[in-house]
């Protein structure tokens, strides 16, 4: 389980393994959590191992600015785009599959991190619901099958995504719709 947040200067993130109360239990874990941008990510691990290492958000510093990323779901060409990234000098540092889209828009010319992302996700396969956060943008993208489920939600005059709308309800948000199948919603200062 991690939660990263931002304050506009830089990423703070905090996971661990185990359940979520344990990874949360301490009150220090989630008061360094600062800033109006966040996302958490629960999930047993399908690909790679269940080590702190791959555990989400993953987080990166690059030419365009900090970025964590969470995705729920499963890329079936991992291993040949790790392969080719190896190739061009990455270097990993988790078994998982989501550290293939972080290297795909680290490899990135585009002038603007959506621009980026668009051209890292076409190039991988599988399902996905993937959340991006930048200091200043929360950006949720969908595959383009649909096989993977995003719904936005509202909550108190701000937005929220989750995978399941009994999430939405935990928290006291509005559902507001489905992500449609291969779309990228971008939620920033406008």
């Amino acid at each position: 389980a991690g939660i990263a947040s931002t304050d506009g200067n830089g990423i703070i993130n905090h996971k661990d393994t185990g359940l979520v109360y344990r990874v949360f239990k301490r009150p220090d874990s989630l008061k360094k959590l600062k800033g109006k941008i966040a996302i958490g990510h629960v999930r047993y691990s399908t690909t790679g191992g269940s080590g702190i290492i791959n555990a989400q958000p993953l987080t990166m510093r690059h030419s365009k600015g900090d970025l964590a990323l969470v995705h729920n779901g499963n890329l079936v060409n991992t291993r040949q785009l790790k392969e080719m990234l190896e190739c061009q000098g990455s270097i990993f540092q988790t078994l998982n599959d989501t550290e293939v889209i972080l290297h795909l828009i680290a490899r990135s010319f585009k002038g603007n991190i959506e621009d980026a992302i668009v051209e890292a996700l076409a190039q991988v396969r599988g399902s996905y619901s993937v959340l991006f956060m930048t200091s200043k943008k929360l950006i949720a993208v969908r595959d383009p099958l649909g096989i993977r489920p995003l719904v936005l939600g509202e909550i108190e005059g701000e937005y929220c995504f989750a995978s399941e709308t009994p999430s939405l309800d935990l928290i006291g948000a509005t559902y507001l719709r489905e992500v449609e199948p291969g779309e990228m919603v971008v939620i920033d200062g406008n």
